[in-house]
């Protein structure tokens, strides 16, 4: 990638999609993702294991859970209670989740890191308190074909004929609404400028700054 190359990172002002309600206080990683199934080189086709435990029996059997509905295969927006996202830090939770296609989490509280872990995805984690999470999660029960609209600059979602307001973490909702929320692409988009600053400091060798010092460690033993 040269100086002027520039990685476009689309801005999140607003998401809509029908909703698909997951109810349950301290939902961890664990549950989102199994570990057993993060044994993979890259996170393709991990949507398919997303809450696969609370989905299957031992024997394969369906459980009664949202994600096996047919009436929400089609849904985009989860709606969740407290803590949701606890536990470790896996960032194949949301990775899971992503690709199963949510594009959008309204909770009452999440866990920090898997927030962090969705943001760079540039899925919005909004939140609300306890009683309106739950008329939410009702209405989505109640209308699964039904509308979300997730306004993130404003802080609202409106559904029916209802807008209420949500809170967006300050950071978050900068990060997504500017852009910027890809810190990986932001790093790729400013090569030159990285390897400038690292070519200035005293502890970072040549061969670092120019990305090529790889094999230079291998061989040290």
């Amino acid at each position: 990638m040269t100086d002027t190359d520039e990685v476009e990172i689309p801005e999140v002002n607003y998401v809509s999609g029908s909703g698909l309600p997951v109810r349950g206080n301290d939902i961890d990683t664990d549950q989102i993702i199994p570990a057993r199934f993060m044994k993979v080189v890259t996170f393709d086709g991990l949507g398919e294991f997303a809450f696969f435990d609370q989905r299957f029996t031992e024997d394969d059997d369906l459980k009664d859970h949202p994600f096996n509905e047919d009436r929400f295969q089609d849904s985009s927006v989860m709606v969740v209670n407290s803590n949701f996202g606890c536990g470790s830090s896996r960032e194949h939770a949301p990775q899971a989740l992503m690709r199963w296609g949510i594009d959008a989490v309204i909770g009452e509280s999440f866990a920090e890191i898997f927030a962090g872990n969705c943001l760079a995805l540039g899925i919005p984690t909004v939140t609300a308190d306890s009683e309106t999470i739950q008329s939410l999660q009702d209405w989505v029960d109640a209308n699964p074909d039904g509308e979300l609209e997730i306004d993130i600059e404003a802080e609202q979602v409106r559904y029916d004929d209802t807008t209420i307001d949500v809170t967006v973490d300050d950071a978050q909702r900068k990060a997504l609404v500017e852009g910027v929320w890809d810190t990986t692409a932001l790093m790729k988009s400013n090569a030159g400028a990285v390897q400038e600053t690292a070519a200035e400091l005293p502890y970072v060798s040549d061969a670092t700054a120019n990305g090529s010092g790889s094999e230079s460690s291998s061989n040290a033993d």
